[in-house]
């Protein structure tokens, strides 16, 4: 039965080739972007689960009050660990710290590499169950040890055995390579982490035993691993004041709130405002899963559709069955059998569609995900979506043509009757709803881009290029090597900085002024920066001026942000002095507000100091005239002049500052694919459904011909009852398109708006579409000799 029921099946989609193609190519590009979206998902939701105790694993952080609002941060004063070692004990089966990732130069003799490396306390391997390829996670109890990932170990020491081989460590410490542990995945926090150096190593190295305020600085990642019976709400809330008990009246002003964050929410759910979650990357997981959904139901919509309008040339069929003996489920199971096999070789295209696009896919999402065509489960889920896909587009057809009444349909009186095209346009119109709010969709974000693109920035980003600085050897030279590089002719000016404009190099609460509410806690951005700073990123000024090498009392000013003069609520700034750290400051300058942070969010209060101590960072100005090749080069060899034991690393600031829209500029991507698919799928079906009323009303046509009716004329007939569905979808989908996007836009401070003339580009280009679909059957119906449609009449 099943295999006769296959057979009749295969006829029939051979027999109409063209509704097959269809049917089968849209459900195969449908099925295929559901699966890179699932992919996507599935490495999204599976993020840090590399990790064995990854549902025992969390992070300490904190809630501060500071500018009137409260902020989170990641980072908690190194003293607390050993607090909570002490007070909570039972609690916490690992309590461990480390830095955060940074860029430290390693070398072997000649051969030196800049890569992203922690310093952690001995049990942070053990937390993190790093599967050791060679020596022990315990190496760490060691400060003279390290450990480095494969690819490190790689790099350095190619096929021979590391252990035991000395690496220098930012050109001053020699480490001992105790352990080589295996490559994290990409979808790992850790996932860069090139090598673990020992905390007591970094706790010498820059004496923290001996700071005066070491509960004041914020630099340790905190990580622990909660015992078996613990639970982590409850824990959260003992935990909660341990910092508040230890610091200074001063500092308790920011009311300080520890909590847990688990491992399970630091890659989904991450953003917080006024110190609650507000979600993160899981917004994206479920956008990108309910487009997915919209996409499939699409081309199930197209099968439905086609199927049930092709009806008429099968009630013959189902009544000679009927007639015959054929009980209604016998007809059911037969059209279920056609659904499932024109799913089932959907399901294999789909599989050749996403092994093709995959690369593509990955580049735009960043990932590096591969199709598992070895894992079981994948083949299992793969058939089983197949199965249920076959169940749902196949229900509507199988339940509508095996209702026919057999002697109806052989008599000849059988109609479908008007109400029968009642669900098809139905679908129809739940099909361009979709596409036109991808469509409304695609367009919003994209603006949002371009809107905080089009912000201005503050400074000059072309040809600014940021050099980090890893030893301190440029810096001790640096007026010669700023006098060499302006030789070269290809750099205009050169200046040190604690950070780039891109990024800040930290922040201060030590900052007073006239008129300041003692109650407030304050946190200010800060910069340490040298003499031609202002020159050589092109800052612009409110009021006041740069820093000048002419006033000797400049070594006691600062410069500030116009957003800083904004929250201190300063009349004349350039004549007000700040207190910081009990020393005044006079103000000599308020720049523009230079975009530090997120080109979405506010601009926050910033305090430049002139600074002689060592800079992170070397900015240098390209001169416009010289090719920009060439300047790197020469640039290079200046810094490997002076610097021979640091590698020449540099980035161009327009490119680092370009990579703040990169999850945005994701997502349009992603969204203008799949919602050009979306708009393909549908177009399919209506080509489908045109072929399907030309062909059934080619007979009305020929009359219509025959007395007189232009091309015209029946052109404006065939495609009359597309447009009105089209306008449905649009009246349905504007307001639904409005209120997604507008809610979406709420969740940045600087955000644009939903203009009108969106809805207006987005129906014109619905409707062209649609016309342009329609048309190639219409006019092609329209053009048909009429004697070859009548002479059988």
């Amino acid at each position: 039965m099943i295999k006769n029921n296959l057979k009749v099946a295969w006829r029939n989609l051979v027999k109409n080739k063209a509704s097959s193609l269809i049917n089968i190519g849209g459900l195969a590009v449908g099925m295929a972007v559901v699966m890179l979206i699932s992919f996507w998902i599935w490495d999204e939701v599976t993020f840090d689960r590399y990790h064995k105790n990854y549902n025992r694993i969390a992070q300490v952080i904190q809630n501060v009050t500071n500018n009137g609002e409260v902020q989170t941060w990641w980072q908690v004063p190194y003293p607390l660990a050993a607090e909570i070692r002490k007070n909570y004990g039972s609690d916490f089966k690992q309590v461990v710290m480390s830095t955060g990732l940074g860029g430290n130069m390693l070398a072997l003799g000649n051969k030196k590499l800049s890569e992203q490396g922690v310093f952690m306390e001995t049990g942070g391997p053990e937390l993190f169950t790093l599967n050791m390829l060679k020596g022990n996670r315990n190496a760490l109890k060691d400060p003279s040890s390290i450990l480095i990932s494969a690819s490190t170990a790689k790099a350095f020491f190619g096929n021979n055995d590391p252990m035991f081989k000395v690496l220098k460590l930012n050109n001053s410490d020699n480490l001992t390579v105790a352990g080589v542990y295996e490559d994290l995945p990409k979808n790992s926090t850790l996932a860069d982490m090139a090598f673990i150096g020992s905390w007591d190593r970094f706790a010498s190295d820059n004496q923290l035993n001996q700071m005066k305020e070491p509960w004041r600085p914020n630099f340790v990642s905190l990580y622990v691993q909660l015992a078996d019976n613990a639970d982590l709400a409850k824990v959260s809330l003992k935990i909660k004041d341990e910092k508040l008990r230890h610091v200074s009246a001063f500092l308790a002003k920011k009311k300080p709130a520890l909590f847990l964050q688990p491992m399970s929410k630091w890659h989904l759910y991450d953003e917080f405002k006024e110190g609650k979650n507000t979600g993160g990357r899981i917004q994206y997981v479920w956008l990108f899963g309910i487009i997915g959904v919209f996409v499939l139901l699409l081309a199930c919509i197209n099968f439905m559709n086609l199927s049930t309008a092709r009806s008429e040339k099968r009630a013959r069929e189902v009544g000679i069955r009927k007639a015959i003996g054929s009980l209604r489920a016998q007809l059911v199971y037969q059209f279920f059998s056609e659904s499932l096999l024109c799913v089932l070789i959907a399901f294999v295209i789909s599989l050749l569609l996403a092994q093709l696009s995959l690369s593509f896919f990955n580049q735009v999402a960043g990932k590096q995900m591969t199709i598992p065509w070895e894992n079981t489960g994948f083949w299992i889920a793969g058939i089983g979506f197949s199965f249920f896909t076959g169940i749902i587009t196949g229900s509507y057809p199988a339940f509508y043509l095996s209702s026919f009444k057999p002697v109806k349909v052989l008599k000849g009186s059988f109609r479908v009757g008007r109400l029968a095209s009642v669900p098809r346009k139905v679908l129809v119109v739940l099909q361009f709803t979709v596409s036109v709010v991808l469509i409304i969709g695609t367009i919003v974000v994209f603006r949002q881009i371009q809107y905080a693109k089009d912000r201005p920035v503050g400074y000059s980003r072309d040809g600014l290029v940021a050099v980090p600085m890893l030893t301190d050897q440029i810096h001790k030279h640096f007026d010669v090597v700023k006098s060499a590089l302006i030789n070269t002719g290809m750099v205009t000016n050169v200046a040190e900085a604690g950070s780039p404009p891109t990024s800040g190099a930290g922040s201060t609460s030590a900052v007073e002024w006239p008129g300041k509410d003692p109650n407030m806690s304050t946190d200010f951005q800060q910069n340490n920066i040298s003499y031609d700073y202002g020159k050589t990123i092109g800052w612009e000024f409110s009021s006041g001026r740069d820093f000048s090498r002419t006033f000797l009392s400049d070594s006691a000013a600062v410069i500030v942000n116009q957003a800083a003069v904004d929250f201190m609520k300063m009349k004349n700034p350039t004549e007000t002095y700040i207190t910081y750290y009990n020393k005044q400051y006079k103000i000599v300058g308020v720049t523009k507000d230079i975009i530090i942070g997120s080109p979405y969010e506010q601009a926050r209060p910033v305090i430049y100091f002139l600074s002689k101590d060592p800079s992170s960072y070397v900015l240098l100005k390209i001169n416009p005239k010289a090719s920009a090749g060439e300047a790197v080069d020469k640039i290079a060899s200046v810094f490997k002049t002076y610097n021979p034991e640091q590698p020449f690393e540099y980035h161009f600031v327009d490119q680092e500052y370009a990579k703040k829209f990169g999850n945005e500029e994701r997502v349009s991507k992603l969204a203008t694919a799949f919602a050009s698919l979306a708009i393909f799928i549908s177009c399919l079906g209506l080509f489908g459904m045109a072929s399907f009323m030309a062909e059934q009303r080619v007979k009305e046509i020929g009359v219509r011909k025959v007395l007189g009716a232009s091309v015209f004329n029946l052109w404006q007939l065939l495609s009359k009852d597309f447009a009105v569905l089209v306008i449905i979808s649009l009246i349905i989908a504007s307001p639904l398109g409005y209120y997604l996007m507008h809610n979406w836009l709420q969740n940045y401070q600087y955000h644009t708006g939903v203009s009108w003339w969106i809805f207006a580009v987005t129906a014109a280009g619905a409707m062209l579409i649609t016309l342009l679909t329609v048309s190639y059957q219409s006019i092609k119906a329209a053009l048909a000799n009429p004697v070859k449609s009548l002479r059988s009449e």
